[in-house]
């Protein structure tokens, strides 16, 4: 999916100096990436733009006068662009993912090298390159608590239906939206998931807390040996692998560090892979946008043991890769959007026995 054709412009966006030299210099060392520019706060950005026409944008979240999300909110719409965003351990990010950036990395702060910031930075500039703006996404306020998603009625399920099914759900690029547009939907009672997000560490437990604060269930980060039950969405944490475990007639989610899986700690098919072993109730396994292939094989472990599996659609996504393997493969029953997703899981769920 990642031409291979020509280079990727792009346009470094910072208030330091420092910052957009680093950026700049790390970045040039990558033979697909050709830094077209810097600029100094959103309103040089926009200039900077219609002057230089990048392929793609890294932005701050934090700048003085108007800040990225600002920036977003009032430029996207009519100029849709892949931006990165590079920010600091900061719960603003996620504003900013709603109206319409691709993706995020943690700025360097000490836990982790420039190095390995820059190769993160590079990757996702790869992935952005090939994303799909979705217009819906930039015309819609960034939800809050205090515009939540409607109330959802109970589902309705009987107790052995509530009590005895696990959800798996795995996301990458664009996920962190795409699986709001799901959670939003379903019922406080719906029955256990475990939800894999690729994402930087540090940044797990703030989106499971806004999850948790915009949706009907309860949703946390997972720690090592929680029990997974109905009402309980549990977010697998950055920088550990998620694997569901039978314990008698309960699951408990175990986390711990292992290397890294389809290239990802956690990986989405870690978790699938390991539902189709262990889990003996009935399951089911959703895949929803990013590059790759992560997932992809786990999900068709997991129909291979019976479980009813769900694809994001191409029109939905923001990357069409992970759902796109996973479909040529075999591995998905029915594909939806992610506005519809939610509706087809507890159709699904309505006809267990």
């Amino acid at each position: 999916m990642l031409s291979q054709q020509k280079p990727i412009r792009v346009l470094v966006v910072d208030d330091s100096l420092v910052a957009r030299n680093m950026i700049t210099k790390g970045l040039e060392s990558y033979p697909r990436i050709q830094v077209v520019g810097t600029a100094i706060n959103a309103v040089d950005a926009k200039t900077k733009i219609a002057q230089l026409t990048p392929d793609v944008v890294t932005m701050d979240v934090e700048m003085p006068g108007m800040n990225g999300i600002d920036f977003l909110k009032s430029f996207l719409p009519q100029h849709p662009i892949p931006v990165i965003l590079v920010s600091s351990l900061n719960l603003r990010v996620f504003d900013a993912l709603a109206v319409g950036a691709v993706d995020f990395v943690r700025k360097p702060d000490g836990t982790e090298s420039i190095s390995s910031f820059l190769r993160s930075l590079y990757s996702k500039i790869l992935v952005a390159s090939c994303a799909k703006i979705r217009r819906e996404t930039l015309h819609r306020p960034a939800p809050s608590s205090a515009a939540a998603a409607p109330q959802v009625a109970s589902s309705g399920l009987p107790s052995h239906v509530l009590d005895n099914v696990i959800i798996g759900l795995g996301a990458s690029t664009g996920g962190t939206e795409a699986t709001l547009e799901v959670m939003k939907r379903l019922p406080a009672d719906t029955p256990g998931m475990v939800i894999v997000q690729h994402m930087p560490v540090g940044f797990t437990k703030m989106y499971a807390d806004r999850l948790n604060r915009l949706c009907q269930m309860e949703v946390r980060e997972a720690v090592n040996g929680d029990e997974i039950h109905r009402g309980l969405a549990l977010i697998a944490p950055a920088d550990y692998q998620a694997r569901v475990v039978r314990m008698g007639s309960r699951y408990t989610l175990a986390c711990q560090s292992g290397e890294k899986v389809s290239g990802h700690r956690p990986s989405v098919d870690v978790l699938f892979s390991s539902m189709a072993t262990s889990v003996k109730c009935p399951m089911v396994g959703i895949i929803m946008t990013g590059m790759g292939r992560d997932g992809a094989t786990g999900l068709l472990q997991m129909r291979q043991a019976g479980a009813y599996t769900i694809g994001q659609d191409q029109d939905s996504c923001v990357v069409y890769g992970m759902p796109a393997v996973a479909k040529e493969i075999g591995a998905v029953t029915v594909q939806a959007s992610c506005e519809n997703i939610a509706s087809v899981l507890m159709t699904h769920l309505k006809t267990l026995k």
